[in-house]
């Protein structure tokens, strides 16, 4: 039984509507029982079945952002897309808030799919998935354990898993600095438990320093400048 979802039904995006795509919004649910809440886009005027794509990311982010515009985008190209939050975030369900997990979110990829199967206007046989930026990783996890997936897109500045584990250009790739990451975020578990919340992983910092390297310039122009593609979430 899926839940039942509070749905901004007006268009709500960081960009502009198409006049080529028909939009809707859908549910669907995971086999963890959280239902997903996702935008559909469909070319305008244009018969099935079509190739389908399920769209998500950035880390963090929510489908009237980028996710939303790649699926608006591939629609305009013919194909019929869903954009969709994943568990824990934006319109889904799931609680606490602002979780992440690879093992729910590779799911929720999956869940996509299965809901894209379904469909009597998509070709089953043509369904692909498109990763964004930290989602790039679920997609690929997806692809490696969903046989459905017949395309798989990573759109991705670089490899989260790598960073997570050995620091940006490795700079932590040692046992210690693992160790001592693994302690920080179990001291931080313990902070957690006392206080009945849970701390926000951090962001994008803001104001810049003076010194930032390279890669921190880069998102704070693409996150937080009045220029960027998709505003901070």
């Amino acid at each position: 039984m899926e839940e039942k979802l509070n749905l901004t039904m007006e268009w709500d995006k960081t960009f502009p509507q198409s006049d080529k795509v028909d939009h809707s919004k859908v549910t669907f649910h995971n086999r963890y029982g959280i239902t997903l809440a996702a935008d559909l886009y469909q070319p305008k005027g244009a018969a099935g079945p079509f190739p389908a794509l399920a769209v998500c990311g950035p880390f963090g982010a929510v489908k009237e952002q980028s996710s939303g515009l790649y699926a608006q985008t591939m629609a305009e190209r013919g194909f019929l897309t869903v954009a969709f939050d994943p568990s824990y975030t934006g319109e889904s369900g799931g609680t606490p808030r602002y979780m992440a997990s690879p093992d729910i979110n590779t799911e929720d990829f999956m869940a996509a799919v299965d809901f894209l199967s379904v469909q009597d206007n998509v070709d089953p046989e043509k369904i692909g998935i498109i990763g964004i930026c930290g989602w790039g990783g679920m997609a690929l996890n997806t692809a490696a354990l969903d046989t459905r997936v017949k395309a798989t897109v990573a759109s991705t500045m670089y490899d989260m898993s790598r960073v997570n584990a050995n620091g940006y250009f490795d700079s932590e790739d040692s046992e210690e600095a693992r160790y001592e990451k693994r302690k920080a975020l179990c001291a931080q578990r313990v902070v957690d438990y006392k206080s009945g919340t849970y701390a926000l992983g951090g962001g994008v910092v803001d104001p810049l320093p003076e010194d930032a390297p390279f890669f921190v310039k880069d998102y704070y122009d693409y996150y937080k400048t009045p220029a960027a593609t998709i505003p901070a979430a």
